[in-house]
């Protein structure tokens, strides 16, 4: 008897990622045409952007360590390994794609319990804001400097948790009973949270963030930028708290506008320091997102 072949379903992993790829070619073609920064290439510029590299090397490694941890508290990690690949996938997917996608890239690549993994991924937002907020505030009024977006993204922030909370605790029947029933198990990383354990998480966010700010201070020294440890810790949390509300790719706009506003207020140079930190911080951990969601996550069926 003859059989019949079902047409083969379209590799859509694979034109996702060449969205992607384009959606970066047309963040590196902009920023390609603006006033090309002066960057000096003797031995110690270029190895001040070198060092940057590495140490955000570092800080991905201990996001992964830090996703790991909490997937392992909530019974559902599948080793370090694929902890530190799916970090870089969605990284990959954040700087590329609108409304942080690559968050949810994660939770569905990795599979399993997805609300549960939704979780894990929300108390690590949890972590940052608490790390940041702390950094930045620390910070501000140590040296007397503007708090700018702050109040209105916390407001923002504030604002989505007290209704996801409420949606958990308040009584109800029907549609918001299967709400609370459904966003039970998202929560339940970040209840956990509420402990030593928490802590130690908070104490190893703020480390994250720390490695972080060196980042933008080598970056200042090789573009000529003298920012102290303060200015850049300063900088590096204004940027990255705007950056927890969802925009569009790459962060166009969010992160360009808070990078700007930072140095205006400190009086330093902004536009061939803002380039130069773009291609630190997103070309490197987009490309090789990239290349791991090709090699391992792209041909997956279903």
């Amino acid at each position: 008897m003859a059989t019949v072949e079902l047409p083969r379903r379209p590799r859509l992993g694979l034109l996702n990622a060449a969205v992607s790829v384009l959606a970066l070619g047309a963040i590196v073609w902009w920023a390609v045409r603006q006033h090309a920064p002066h960057v000096p290439l003797d031995p110690r510029s270029l190895g001040d952007l070198a060092a940057a590299l590495a140490v955000y090397a570092c800080a991905t490694a201990l996001r992964g360590e830090r996703w790991h941890r909490i997937l392992a508290r909530e019974g559902a990690a599948r080793g370090r390994g694929e902890s530190n690949r799916l970090i870089l996938v969605g990284y990959m997917g954040n700087n590329t794609l609108p409304a942080r996608a690559g968050d949810f890239m994660r939770v569905l690549l990795f599979g399993g319990r997805r609300r549960v993994v939704l979780g894990t991924v929300l108390a690590e937002r949890v972590l940052d804001a608490l790390a940041l907020v702390g950094i930045f505030a620390v910070v501000v009024v140590a040296k007397g400097l503007g708090f700018g977006p702050l109040p209105y993204v916390l407001g923002a922030v504030g604002g989505v948790v007290a209704l996801a909370v409420a949606a958990v605790l308040v009584p109800g029947h029907g549609l918001l009973t299967r709400a609370r029933d459904w966003l039970r198990p998202v929560l339940g990383a970040t209840r956990g949270l509420a402990s030593a354990y928490g802590a130690v998480l908070l104490a190893g966010s703020l480390a994250l963030w720390g490695c972080e700010a060196s980042v933008y201070l080598l970056v200042g020294h090789a573009v000529g930028v003298p920012l102290t440890a303060a200015q850049a810790l300063y900088v590096m949390a204004l940027t990255n708290l705007s950056m927890l509300v969802p925009a569009a790719p790459g962060y166009v706009g969010t992160f360009d506008a808070a990078v700007l506003l930072a140095l205006r207020s400190l009086h330093l140079p902004a536009l061939g320091y803002l380039l130069v930190l773009r291609f630190v911080l997103f070309v490197p951990i987009t490309v090789a997102g990239f290349c791991i969601y090709i090699a391992r996550y792209a041909r997956r069926r279903a």
